[in-house]
């Protein structure tokens, strides 16, 4: 049997849910292009990436964006904040070390 109890399972539901909707796994996809790991970072910087950065050359609407963002981040895949007039969003490094660790069995 494996070693996840109920809200383990619960919360990896979410996130195969969350990654089932293709517009989401291509807004996911871009995130972790931009700010995945592998990225250089300066001393100090955090891997952040704007909204308008991940939802260009999208056939979907801004407000159709918004709304997948919304159900990555309730999955916990990802967090947005606010900076000024901009919206950033970083993925969450811990939903996904739990995803690859069980990916890998």
């Amino acid at each position: 049997m494996s070693n996840y109890d109920e809200q383990d399972l619960e919360r990896l539901a979410a996130i195969f849910k969350a990654l089932s909707n293709p517009s989401r796994l291509r807004i996911f996809l871009r995130l972790r292009a931009c700010c995945g790991p592998g990225r250089i970072l300066l001393p100090g910087e955090e891997a952040n990436c704007c909204v308008g950065e991940v939802s260009q050359d999208l056939t979907i609407s801004p407000s159709t964006v918004s709304h997948h963002l919304k159900e990555l981040r309730q999955a916990g895949l990802i967090s947005v904040r606010r900076k000024g007039q901009k919206s950033e969003c970083r993925l969450n490094q811990e939903a996904l070390a739990q995803l690859a660790q069980f990916l890998k069995g």
